[in-house]
C-alpha cells in the first residue's frame, strides 16, 4: 500500500495529503528513455543514522499538492490517465516551476539471458480471444454524454479492430472523443500504439516508411483525424493491420524482438498505462476510501521511479522480488515485465486487493497483444506479517520494497524483525529507513535486526511519486551480518 494525493475524478472531493504519510505503489505512463548518472549516495552504518533521522519532520517540509493553476487560479484536476504519464509524456499537465528530473538509464544486464518474445503468443492456435478490456468498453457512445464521434460525418462507421505484434486478438476502438480533457482519448492511445510498435516491434526501414512526416502511415492518419474524414481513417487502420499480417507472416517482427535483450520503459509504461487505464481509473474513487493518520493509506511510485530501484539494487531476470502493501499491483506488474522476474505482492486493503487482481489478469493478455514474456506474477491478500506464504517467500527474496512513510512506529519495528530471517544480501528499499537514528551494537541488542542492516541513502527527484512533485530520500538496506559477527567475535569491544 502506500499513502495519497491521488487522482482526483470530477464531482469528488479532493483529499489532503496526510503529512509526512505515505505507503506504496505505482501508475503508468511513457516518458521517454533518458540516460541515469548514478546517484550519490549516502552510506549509512548500522549504528550510526544521518542527522535528518534525528529530527522531527517540521510541517514545512511536509509534502504538499504542486497542482498546476490553471489561469483563472484553480487547482488543475489529477486523474487516472494523466497520473500515469511521465514529465515528458503530459503534454496537458505543464507548470513553469523549474523541474529536476530522475534520470532513466539502461540497468546493468544480467548475465542470465532472458527470453523477451512470447513465443506461444506468435503461434495461430494463439489467435483465440482471451479476456480483454478493449478499449471501446471504457470508451464509447454508451457512456452517454462523456463521449461524442471524433468522425460525426459518418456516424455509422465508428468501430475498428487493431491488430498488435502477436497472433493474439484485435483491440476494438470505438472512435470516440472525451467531452471532458481529463477523460480516456482512445484515439490518442491507437496513435501511441501504433508509434511504440513501430519503434521497438518492427524493422526499422519499414517503420521509417510509416513515420515518414510527408507520406506515412502516421502522417496521413492525423490528416484524416483533422480533416474528421472517418472513411480515410478506417481505410488507414486497415492498413495498418494488414501490415502487421504480413511482417508477422514473414517472422520480422519476431526477428526484432528476438534481438532484444531489455525492454525500453517507455514501451514499458505503454502496457502498463493501458492495463491502468482500463482497470483502475473508471475504480479510482474506491481507493480514496482509506483511515487518516494508519498505516491503510494509499498512494503509487511512478514507473521512472520503479524501474531506477531495479537499477539500482541490480534485479535479474532469475531473483524473486518482493512488494509489501503492493496496492493495486503496479510495481509488482512492472517487476516482471521489465526484469521477467518471479513477482510478488501482498496487501490488506481490499479494493485495491480486487483492482490489483483485475490488473493481473489484464495485464497478462496485453503483454500477450504485445508479444512478450514476463515472470511468474504473484498476489495475496491481507497482512503481510501474518501471512505464511510472504513469510517463506521473504527468505529467498533478493529484493524487497516498502514504502513505509506512512507506517506507524510499531508496524516497522515489527516488520524490521522479520529481517532477521532474510538470506545474505537481500536488499530492502524503503521511504524510510529501518535503523534508529545513533543505532550501536552492544552487548544488550545483540538480537536486533537493526545491526544486519547496511543502509545507504539514495535520492529521487520530483515525477517520481503520486502524491508530491517534491524530491526525496529513500533507503536501501542490505543485509549483512558480518559486523554482528565480528562485534561477538571480540566479545563486545568497541561498544
Amino acid at each position: 500500500m502506500s499513502f495519497f494525493s491521488l487522482i482526483q475524478k470530477k464531482g469528488t472531493k479532493p483529499i489532503p495529503p496526510a503529512p509526512s504519510s505515505v505507503r506504496k505503489e505505482v501508475v503508468y505512463g511513457l516518458p521517454t528513455p533518458k540516460t541515469i548518472t548514478k546517484s550519490k549516495s549516502k552510506l549509512i552504518r548500522p549504528y550510526s543514522a544521518p542527522p535528518a533521522l534525528r529530527k522531527n519532520v517540521s510541517k514545512a517540509d511536509r509534502p504538499r499538492e504542486t497542482t498546476p493553476l490553471h489561469k483563472n487560479g484553480r487547482r488543475r484536476k489529477q486523474t487516472g490517465q494523466a497520473r500515469l504519464l511521465s514529465d515528458s509524456e503530459s503534454s496537458d499537465a505543464t507548470t513553469d516551476l523549474p523541474r529536476k528530473r530522475l534520470k532513466v538509464a539502461s540497468r546493468k544486464r544480467s548475465s542470465e539471458k532472458r527470453q523477451l518474445r512470447c513465443i506461444s503468443a506468435f503461434t495461430q492456435a494463439d489467435s483465440v480471444a482471451s479476456p480483454l478490456v478493449h478499449a471501446a468498453d471504457i470508451a464509447s457512445l454508451e457512456k452517454g454524454s462523456k463521449y461524442k464521434l471524433a468522425f460525426p460525418q459518418d456516424p455509422e462507421h465508428h468501430l475498428v479492430k487493431l491488430q498488435y505484434p502477436s497472433a493474439s486478438q484485435h483491440e476494438i476502438f470505438d472512435l470516440v472523443e472525451p467531452t471532458q480533457s481529463d477523460e480516456y482519448k482512445p484515439l490518442d492511445d491507437l496513435k501511441e500504439i501504433l508509434e511504440n510498435i513501430l519503434d521497438y516491434c518492427v524493422p526499422p526501414e519499414d517503420a521509417a516508411n510509416f513515420k515518414d512526416d510527408s507520406h506515412g502511415l502516421l502522417r496521413r492518419m492525423k490528416r484524416a483525424r483533422d480533416k474528421r474524414d472517418g472513411p480515410s481513417y478506417i481505410s488507414l487502420v486497415t492498413e495498418w493491420n494488414d501490415a502487421m499480417i504480413r511482417w508477422r507472416g514473414s517472422g520480422l517482427i519476431a526477428q526484432v524482438l528476438d534481438g532484444l535483450s531489455v525492454l525500453d520503459l517507455r514501451l514499458i509504461e505503454r502496457i502498463l498505462t493501458q492495463t491502468y487505464a482500463r482497470i483502475v481509473s473508471p475504480r479510482v474513487s474506491t481507493l480514496r476510501q482509506y483511515e487518516n493518520g494508519t498505516d491503510n493509506v494509499y498512494g503509487e511510485l511512478l514507473p521512472k521511479f520503479v524501474s531506477e530501484i531495479f537499477r539500482i539494487t541490480e534485479l535479474g531476470p532469475g531473483h524473486c522480488f518482493v512488494d509489501l502493501g503492493s496496492g493495486v499491483g503496479n510495481v509488482v506488474l512492472q517487476a516482471a515485465l521489465e526484469v521477467g522476474c518471479e513477482s510478488w505482492g501482498c496487501e490488506i486493503m481490499e479494493n485495491a486487493c480486487v483492482l490489483a487482481e483485475l490488473q493481473e489478469h489484464e495485464f497478462k493478455a496485453r503483454c500477450r497483444l504485445w508479444g512478450f514474456e514476463i515472470g511468474d506474477i504473484h498476489l495475496q491478500r491481507g497482512n503481510f506479517l501474518e501471512n505464511t506464504t510472504i513469510h517463506q517467500v521473504l527468505q529467498k527474496a533478493d529484493v524487497i520494497l516498502v514504502n513505509n512513510q506512512a507506517f506507524t512506529p510499531e508496524l516497522n519495528d515489527r516488520l524490521t524483525s522479520h529481517f532477521l530471517d532474510l538470506k545474505e544480501g537481500c536488499q530492502v528499499v524503503s521511504l524510510k529507513s529501518f535503523v534508529p537514528a545513533g543505532h550501536k551494537i552492544t552487548s544488550r541488542n545483540l538480537n536486533s535486526a537493526y545491526n544486519i542492516l547496511e543502509v545507504v541513502e539514495e535520492r529521487y527527484y520530483s515525477g517520481c511519486v503520486s502524491w508530491t512533485d517534491a524530491p526525496g530520500s529513500y533507503f536501501v538496506s542490505r543485509k549483512d551480518s558480518s559486523r554482528l559477527h565480528a562485534f561477538a567475535h571480540h566479545d563486545g569491544v568497541g561498544s
